[in-house]
C-alpha cells in the first residue's frame, strides 16, 4: 500500500518544478512511511511514498521498464491478489522480472495488454503509468474503488494523486469548496466521480481516464451487471463459500505481520474464523483486534440501532477460533481529543461529521500499527448481503431516496438543523438527494421477468453497493493509511459482489433474516451467539463525559464570534446546545456538534475559499 501523486504538463518543462513534485510527494508520507521516490522528465513528474508490503527489498516506485522507443513508467498504490498467476503467464510470453514485486506484474502486464490489463486484474489498486512511447498518461482505479485517486485537469495537463492534499499542494490547484462541494458534505451520499473540491475530480471505480495533448478521456472497464442467476439455495451457499475461501487466501499474502479487525459481529468474525482455520493448518496463529470503550459493556444502553454491545461477541469469536486477541479500549478524553478530530480531518481531507466513530477508528488503527502492518476487515458484507435494518424496513423500501437515509432521519433527526437558514436555503440538499437518486437507479438494469420485490431489493443493493459502500471504503482507507497500516477487505472481491448481487433476495434473506447466505455459508465455523446475532453497528460511545467534552469544546467556538465556522453553522443553535444540559442533548444535537467541530477544524487546517452563494 502506497501514496501516488503526479504532474503532467504539455507546456512546461517539469525538470524544473523537483520542488513541487516533491511537495505533492510528501503529503502522502502517512502512506507510505518506508520509502520516498520521484521520477522526473520534461513533461512529466511522478512521486511516490511506499508501504513495504510484498518484496519489501524490490518494488521500488516509481518503477521504469525500457523499451526500445522509450521507458513506461509506473507509480501504484494497492495489491493485486493474483499477482503470482498474472506473473507466470507473463514469463510465459517472454517478460523477465527481477523483482517479486505485484508492482512490476502490473507494470509488465501494462507493456502486454495496455490499459486492458485492468480487466486482468483482482484486487484493490489505484495507479497510474506513464507511456512515454505515446506521451500518453494512463490513471486506473480498482472495481469497488477501495483505493481513493484523484485527479485535477489543468490548461495543459493534468494533477493527481491518491488523496486531495497532494493535488491541493501544487500551486496551480485552487483551495475553492462550492455549493455542489457543500451539497455532498451534507448528503450522506457519495456521488461518483465527485471530489468536494472545485475543479477536482474522482477517478472513478472501474474506470481508465487517459490523458493526451488531445485532453482527457475516460472510459469504463467493469460496472455492476444484472445477470440471471442460475443457483439454487444449497448451491449459492456453497459458492459463497468457495469464493470466501479463495479470497481469504489471497488476501492473507504478505512480507509483514497480518492480522484481522474483530467485530464480534457476522462479517468480521466470518472473515476471521476462516483466517484463522486456514493459518491454523500452517502452524500460525490469527492476531485480532476489536475497539471498546471504557466501561461500555458494563453499562450498556440498547437503542434502535444497537442492541447489544459488541465485547462478549469478540470474545466468543477470539475463543472459538484461537486467535491472539487484544481488545483496544478507548476513554472519552481520547475520543473528543481536539488533536485526533484534526488528524481525522487531516486524513480524510474534509469535515466528515462522523464524530466519535472516526476518532474511535484513527485510534484503532494507530494501536494496531504497533503491531501488524496489514488487517483484514469485513467492510462491505452488509452491502453485499443484504445486512442493514434499511433493508427489511418497509418505508425504506417504498421510498423514492436512499435507503439509508430513512433509517439515518429517523435516528438523527434533522442533520440540516445546524445551517445558517439562508445557505440551508441555497444549498437545497434535499433537492440534490433526489436529483442524484434519480442518476443512480437510472443506471440499474432490471432482469427479464423479475417480479416487484426482486426489483426493489435490486435497486437497494445496487445503491449500496455503488453509493454508501464508497463513503465506509473512504473512511476506511483514510484512517488507515493516516497510520501507515493496509487494510483489506475480502468482501469486495468483485467476483464475490458480482456473484451474490445477482442472487435474488430470496435467497440472500431465505429465512427472512439479514445476510443469510452469508451465515449459512460460514455457520460451521462460528460460535452460535454470533451466528444468531442481530446486526449491530460499528460501535458509538454511551459515556455522558464524551457529550460533556463536545460541549466544552464547541463553546470555545462561541468566544470567537469571527470565525469562519459561523459563516456555515448558525451560531444561535450551537449557543443553545451548548447551553442545554448534557442529558437533555439528543442524537440529533450530537450529531450535529461534531460536525461543527469538524467544520471549524476544516477551516483552520485547510483555509478553503467558500464560494457559497
Amino acid at each position: 500500500m502506497c501514496g501516488i501523486t503526479g504532474w503532467l504538463s504539455y507546456g512546461r518543462d517539469l525538470r524544473k518544478q523537483q520542488e513541487a513534485i516533491d511537495a505533492m510527494t510528501e503529503t502522502m508520507a502517512c502512506r507510505g512511511p518506508d520509502d520516498e521516490g520521484t521520477w522526473v522528465a520534461e513533461h512529466v513528474a511522478l512521486g511516490h511514498r511506499r508501504l513495504a508490503i510484498i518484496d519489501l527489498d524490490g518494488g521500488r516506485q516509481p518503477m521504469t521498464a525500457d523499451t526500445p522507443d522509450g521507458p513506461v513508467v509506473i507509480v501504484y498504490s494497492g495489491e493485486a491478489y493474483n499477482f503470482t498467476e498474472l506473473r507466470a503467464e507473463l514469463s510465459a510470453r517472454g517478460h523477465r522480472f527481477i523483482t517479486r514485486s505485484d508492482t512490476e506484474v502490473v507494470l509488465r502486464g501494462y507493456l502486454e495488454w495496455g490499459a486492458s490489463v485492468a480487466e486482468r486484474l483482482n484486487g484493490m489498486y489505484a495507479f497510474a503509468v506513464w507511456d512515454s512511447r505515446t506521451e500518453r498518461l494512463v490513471m486506473i482505479r480498482d472495481r469497488m474503488g477501495i483505493k481513493p485517486f484523484y485527479y485535477y485537469p489543468t490548461s495543459d495537463g493534468v494533477l493527481f494523486g491518491s488523496e486531495p492534499k497532494a493535488i491541493l499542494a501544487n500551486p496551480l490547484a485552487e483551495h475553492t469548496v462550492g455549493l455542489d462541494g457543500m451539497r455532498e458534505l451534507f448528503a450522506f451520499i457519495k456521488t461518483p466521480g465527485h471530489a468536494v473540491w472545485e475543479g477536482m475530480r474522482e477517478v472513478e471505480p472501474g474506470t481508465v481516464v487517459s490523458v493526451t495533448a488531445q485532453g482527457i478521456r475516460t472510459s469504463r472497464y467493469w460496472t455492476l451487471r444484472t445477470r440471471e442467476h442460475t443457483d439454487d439455495r444449497d448451491a449459492s451457499i456453497g459458492h459463497v463459500r468457495e469464493l470466501l475461501d479463495d479470497i481469504v487466501r489471497r488476501q492473507l499474502v504478505a512480507d509483514v505481520p497480518r492480522c484481522t479487525l474483530l467485530s464480534g459481529g457476522l462479517d468480521s468474525s466470518a472473515m476471521t474464523a476462516i483466517a484463522a482455520k486456514q493459518l491454523g493448518e500452517v502452524g500460525e496463529t490469527v492476531r485480532s483486534f476489536a475497539v471498546d470503550f471504557v466501561g461500555q459493556t458494563e453499562n450498556f444502553v440498547p437503542d434502535d440501532l444497537r442492541a447489544t454491545p459488541d465485547t462478549p461477541y469478540v470474545h466468543d469469536v477470539a475463543a472459538r477460533s484461537g486467535t491472539e486477541h487484544r481488545d483496544i479500549v478507548l476513554d472519552s478524553d481520547e475520543l473528543a481529543d481536539p488533536a485526533v478530530r484534526s488528524k481525522m480531518i487531516r486524513a480524510r481531507d474534509m469535515p466528515a461529521g462522523m464524530g466519535d466513530m472516526d476518532a474511535s477508528l484513527y485510534l484503532l488503527f494507530a494501536a494496531i500499527r504497533g503491531h501488524s502492518t496489514v488487517a483484514l476487515s469485513g467492510e462491505s458484507a452488509d452491502e453485499v448481503f443484504g445486512g442493514y435494518q434499511q433493508f427489511f424496513d418497509p418505508r425504506a423500501r417504498e421510498g423514492l431516496t436512499f435507503p439509508w437515509l430513512v433509517r439515518y432521519d429517523r435516528h438523527f433527526g434533522d442533520d440540516l438543523s445546524i445551517l445558517n437558514p439562508e445557505l440551508r436555503r441555497q444549498l437545497d440538499v434535499r433537492g440534490y438527494v433526489q436529483d442524484s437518486y434519480r442518476n443512480a437507479v437510472a443506471d440499474i438494469q432490471r432482469l427479464d421477468g423479475e417480479s416487484d420485490l426482486e426489483w426493489t431489493m435490486r435497486k437497494i443493493s445496487y445503491l449500496h453497493l455503488t453509493r454508501f459502500v464508497r463513503i465506509l471504503l473512504d473512511r476506511k482507507d483514510r484512517a488507515s493509511m493516516a497510520v501507515g497500516l493496509e487494510v483489506r477487505v475480502p468482501f469486495c472481491d468483485h467476483r464475490l459482489v458480482e456473484y451474490v448481487y445477482n442472487a435474488p433476495w430470496a435467497v440472500k434473506s431465505f429465512d427472512g433474516r439479514e445476510k443469510s447466505l452469508l451465515r449459512e455459508a460460514t455457520r460451521d465455523v462460528l460460535p452460535r451467539s454470533v451466528a444468531d446475532r442481530v446486526k449491530s453497528p460499528y460501535p458509538s460511545t454511551q459515556d455522558p463525559g464524551y457529550l460533556v467534552n463536545l460541549r466544552r469544546n464547541a463553546s470555545e467556538y462561541l468566544s470567537r464570534p469571527n470565525h469562519p465556522v459561523f459563516d456555515i453553522v448558525n451560531r444561535a443553535w450551537l449557543a443553545g446546545e451548548v447551553r442545554r444540559d448534557t442529558a437533555e442533548i439528543t442524537q440529533a444535537a450530537r450529531k450535529g456538534l461534531e460536525r461543527t467541530l469538524d467544520l471549524a477544524l476544516w477551516l483552520d487546517i485547510y483555509h478553503p475559499v467558500l464560494k457559497l452563494s
